[in-house]
């Protein structure tokens, strides 16, 4: 039964990205070079959502599916960390034209050569998680 509910949400997840051209490498590539609000439009209207959805978790004290305690602990606080990373991310973004989420909804659109990238995000997270121990955390 929660594989169901998980498959609903993921697709209605690829549905609503597909429609809203999220998923689109034009809308991003315009979103790069400051051509249009769009992908500002919804990455802003997905932060706020969050930013409530997270408080109303805190105040209700709200459980997971299965009755689970959420455990939403703070990140450390560090500049240095937030950058690179960042960087990193947004480089990748760039130089693939899509981010992790939209990813599996441009294979289901039929844009199969983005499975390249997908093969590389995979075995990024596989290095890290070889390495991660040895990094500065």
């Amino acid at each position: 039964m929660k594989q169901l509910v998980y498959l609903s949400i993921g697709i209605f997840f690829g549905i609503i990205m597909y429609k809203s051209e999220a998923a689109s490498w034009f809308r991003i590539y315009e979103m790069f070079q400051f051509g249009s609000f769009h992908m500002y439009g919804i990455i802003g209207s997905a932060l706020i959502l969050g930013v409530i959805g997270i408080q109303v978790i805190k105040k209700r004290n709200l459980k997971a599916i299965g009755n689970q305690e959420m455990k939403l602990t703070p990140k450390k606080k560090s500049f240095a960390r937030y950058a690179i990373g960042g960087i990193i991310f947004g480089l990748g973004w760039a130089l693939a034209g899509a981010c992790p989420g939209p990813m599996y909804v441009l294979v289901g659109s039929g844009y199969l050569s983005i499975l390249v990238v997908i093969f590389g995000a995979l075995l990024g997270t596989f290095l890290y998680g070889l390495i991660k121990d040895k990094l500065p955390h």
